[in-house]
């Protein structure tokens, strides 16, 4: 891309050889001439147009507008100029307009920030000619003006009033009436140009009528807003693309469709999200800013800017509000809004659960204080706090917007805790390490981890645990907090959050205060683990997580054969060891499909028809679902791949209909037979 500045078509270099070097031309040179107002004495020294008056002052020349400093116009470059000639001298600054506030094009908040700052408005007043004395201005003749009938923009017509005429005193007089592009260059070219100037072109494209000529923004609309030129030069930007790939200009673009919603949808959502007001952002003292040009809003604190983002209905809804635009831009169209919830039937020979896990609610221990402090917060939530693209951009940051001083850590929360959960999280630790690390890489705080043991398993891990204790210099407290507070005992404690922990190397209680608590959460079983349990017909622990075949030797299999179990399901652990489960469930599963039958248990139950009366008790106690009802027949047949042979159906059979193979009622008795005469003492025989 090659920019060269410096350059004005039409006088440095024709069109005409921009359009002989170049294969397309696109025209974007706005609207930069001021209007002039067209009455007598305006060429007097001391009428200026709003537009050059502005590029002055913005490109620091001086200028000097004297005390008395009238703007004509109405708009927003009116308002700019008023304010400004109030910041570079002028002392009785007013603004002239031809009609009444309501028709005023600025914008209502300018004008009124205008009107803080001392700036006068005389409404329905307009020029007739512009006074001199002394080779200078001095005033400025006017006559009042009442609305009439409607112009061709729907605004009334400003008509005189004979005899209303009156003279202002001015030393300055800024013409801010609006602007107009300048368009004389392109006429040797012969585009068609509209009344005010403009280029005419297809709106749908931007084409002019010279081919290869596009045109945009201001210098086709007039003066408009800067969203408005950046639309405009996007559409033409895809149209020159389109043009360069030998394609048709004009292509249909479905646009939005305004949803439609009845009275009683409107009463429902203002019931349910009632109207809040907008948070007034805060601004400079008017005696300071209007000396100079500083900022005059100062923003919002960050929690003033969530406070104003929740009143947008799409923000209190907190998801999805239909607008389409997402299936509109998807060009894979992988996005149905029409798609409805079915249930499908799908044949597998083998599926893995990963249902994961999630984090103890720590509300449940009320002495933490979650909930119930502003900068109590989980470590979940830490993780989106500290992300680049969470709410504060990766900055660590209070409830007030100001970065903590002082953090404490605390480990176990629900963890290795006898009223709640009595295993070990294991993935603590380490993410406690973490935190402390990025709290002092971006904060610089002070960082206080309270532990009940450290175990920091894995590679690398105990260095980087090791580094954080004596390079970092982050402290570490051994002992379980009993208490958060926020009451203070101590001036150094006022204002904070106060860990009450015993520290079982020093023997004693001591009283942390810190900004901000961070609780390591306990990992437990999702809320539906029980219901896909009986679902898979696998069992569970007493913890609650998914029970494996073999602890050691079959860690991911089911009692249930083609059932796999990988990562947090099955118990806590970090990423490493999930991903190491999922790919060995998935080899599982690979071996499975690729041996083309398998061998199951010989130890299996029979059915004898005969005796079966297909009571369906059996059925029932079965937890691997391998007997079912056969209706032709009414009795009870065994799917043999499912069968396990625990044994629970013929226990429960009243019919004595069921035996386990290899373990039938005549081979048992056999068995006491044969151990009953080969003893010689005499006394019971137990079955373990």
């Amino acid at each position: 891309m090659e920019i060269r500045t410096g350059v004005q078509v039409g006088k440095d270099i024709s069109l005409a050889e921009v359009k002989r070097d170049h294969q397309v031309v696109f025209i974007a040179t706005g609207a930069h001439c001021g209007i002039r107002l067209g009455v007598e004495g305006e060429d007097i020294a001391g009428v200026i147009e709003g537009i050059r008056f502005l590029r002055a002052v913005n490109l620091g020349e001086k200028i000097s507008v004297g005390k008395k400093v009238a703007v004509i116009g109405g708009g927003n470059t009116a308002i700019d100029c008023a304010r400004t000639a109030k910041r570079i001298g002028g002392d009785d600054v007013r603004v002239v307009y031809r009609r009444s506030r309501d028709e005023m094009p600025a914008s209502s908040v300018e004008v009124a920030e205008m009107e803080k700052e001392g700036v006068k408005i005389d409404f329905l007043t307009v020029p007739t000619r512009f006074l001199s004395e002394n080779g200078g201005l001095s005033g400025i003749e006017c006559i009042r003006m009442k609305l009439g009938k409607p112009d061709d923009r729907g605004r009334p017509r400003p008509v005189p009033i004979k005899g209303s005429e009156f003279t202002i005193p001015v030393d300055t007089v800024i013409d801010a009436l609006g602007q107009v592009p300048e368009t004389e260059f392109v006429q040797a070219l012969g585009l068609s140009l509209g009344k005010m100037g403009t280029i005419e072109i297809d709106h749908k494209t931007g084409a002019t009528n010279i081919e290869e000529v596009f045109a945009g923004g201001d210098v086709v609309t007039g003066p408009a807003s800067v969203i408005e030129a950046i639309g405009a030069g996007k559409r033409v930007a895809c149209s020159i693309s389109r043009y360069m790939r030998g394609e048709p200009l004009e292509v249909e673009e479905e646009g939005l469709r305004p949803e439609k919603l009845s009275k009683k949808d409107i009463k429902d959502l203002k019931n349910r999200f009632p109207p809040q007001k907008q948070v007034e952002m805060g601004e400079e003292p008017i005696k300071e800013r209007v000396g100079d040009f500083r900022e005059v809003a100062l923003g919002y604190t960050p929690s003033e800017a969530v406070t104003e983002a929740l009143r947008c209905l799409a923000g209190q809804m907190e998801g999805c509000i239909e607008c389409h635009e997402c299936e509109r831009r998807c060009d894979a169209k992988a996005i149905d809004y029409e798609m409805k919830d079915e249930i499908v039937d799908v044949e597998v020979g083998s599926i893995i659960l990963a249902t994961g896990y999630q984090q103890i609610d720590p509300s449940v221990i009320p002495q933490y204080g979650y909930g119930r402090y502003d900068n109590v917060i989980t470590g979940l939530e830490f993780e989106r706090l500290s992300d680049a693209a969470g709410p504060t951009g990766g900055q660590i940051q209070l409830k007030n917007g100001q970065p903590p001083k002082s953090v404490a850590i605390i480990h176990c929360v629900g963890s290795r805790d006898k009223n709640l959960h009595e295993y070990c999280s294991r993935v603590c630790c380490m993410y406690a390490l973490k935190f402390a690390y990025l709290i002092k890489e971006k904060t610089n705080a002070e960082v206080y981890q309270m532990y009940i043991d450290m175990r920091c398993f894995g590679e690398g891990h105990e260095e980087f645990y090791e580094r954080l204790s004596t390079e970092e210099d982050v402290k570490f407290i051994r002992g379980k907090p009993s208490q958060v507070t926020d009451r203070a005992l101590t001036e150094e404690e006022k204002g904070k959050l106060i860990v009450t922990v015993e520290d079982t190397l020093l023997g004693r209680l001591i009283r942390v205060p810190a900004d901000m608590v961070i609780l390591c959460n306990a990992l437990e079983p999702t809320v539906g683990a029980e219901k896909v349990a009986r679902l898979f017909s696998i069992g569970r622990r007493t913890d609650g997580f998914f029970m494996e075949r073999h602890v050691k030797l079959d860690p991911i299999s089911t009692m249930n054969d083609g059932i796999f179990i990988a990562g947090c399901c099955e118990g806590p652990k970090d990423i490493t060891d999930s991903v190491a489960q999922a790919k060995a469930a998935a080899s599982e599963v690979l071996s499975l499909l690729t041996r083309g039958k398998v061998e199951i248990e010989p130890i299996i139950v029979s059915v004898d028809d005969e005796f079966c009366s297909g009571c369906g008790l059996c059925e029932k106690m079965c937890p691997y679902g391998a007997l079912s009802l056969s209706e032709s027949e009414g009795v009870m047949v065994v799917n043999q791949a499912l069968c396990k042979g625990c044994g629970s159906c013929a226990v429960i059979c009243p019919s004595e209909a069921i035996s386990l193979s290899h373990f039938t009622r005549l081979q048992i008795l056999g068995q006491v037979e044969a151990l009953a005469s080969q003893t010689k003492m005499p006394g019971k025989i137990w079955f373990l």
